[in-house]
């Protein structure tokens, strides 16, 4: 399955330089592992996209209620997409 995601500018420049790894998202998706997270780089400021964005593969779901995850959530590792 296929995720489209507004990712705000300091969080998507770290997630494409690969610094950041992972996403945490609300969990009010069905995320999956080896699903394609499409992330959209967003400026809530201004209520625009940029027109950048990345895809990534989901590699990994910790869910919420364990390790200080708030429950309704998940953090999600995450890797590049290649074609």
């Amino acid at each position: 399955m296929t995720h489209t995601l507004k990712t705000w500018p300091r969080y998507y420049k770290c997630v494409v330089d690969g610094s950041k790894p992972f996403e945490v998202r609300k969990y009010d998706r069905l995320f999956h592992l080896g699903d394609t997270l499409i992330l959209q780089e967003y400026e809530p400021e201004n209520s625009r996209y940029t027109g950048k964005e990345s895809e990534f593969i989901v590699t990994y779901i910790l869910h919420g209620g364990e390790f200080g995850i708030q429950d309704g959530y998940c953090v999600m590792g995450i890797k590049p997409r290649v074609y």
